[in-house]
């Protein structure tokens, strides 16, 4: 039984960080991985966490793998550990610029956590 319970706190935990749709995110990753000479094609496009959040998104939550929980916990304390929901600034910064890119590949984007 708690294992149920615990699944359904990581389920949504991790869909209350990862604030981007699935949409949101391939385009982002697309966007992030386009180069001058070479675009890798658009399901390969990413760092492979970015992937693999943008897979668990697209998942109903059955069909969630060990490996997709083991992503879902790592993208959550990663999200929280680099992210203060409470405050996030407008990237003013380079350094804040790039925080939100590595954010955004997670999934969150803190400028849409203020909308």
């Amino acid at each position: 039984m708690s294992d149920a319970l615990e699944d359904d706190a990581l389920w949504d935990e991790f869909h209350r960080v990862v604030n981007m749709t699935s949409q949101e995110l391939a385009t982002w990753l697309r966007v992030q991985d386009s180069g001058e000479r070479t675009e890798p094609l658009p399901d390969e496009a990413g760092a492979p966490i970015g992937q693999h959040v943008l897979a668990i998104l697209q998942k109903r939550r059955m069909d969630l793998t060990e490996d997709d929980v083991r992503v879902m916990h790592e993208v959550v304390d990663l999200v929280m550990s680099q992210a203060d929901p409470a405050n996030e600034p407008e990237p003013e910064s380079a350094e804040e610029t790039d925080r939100r890119h590595r954010l955004m590949t997670l999934g969150h984007d803190p400028l849409k956590a203020t909308r």
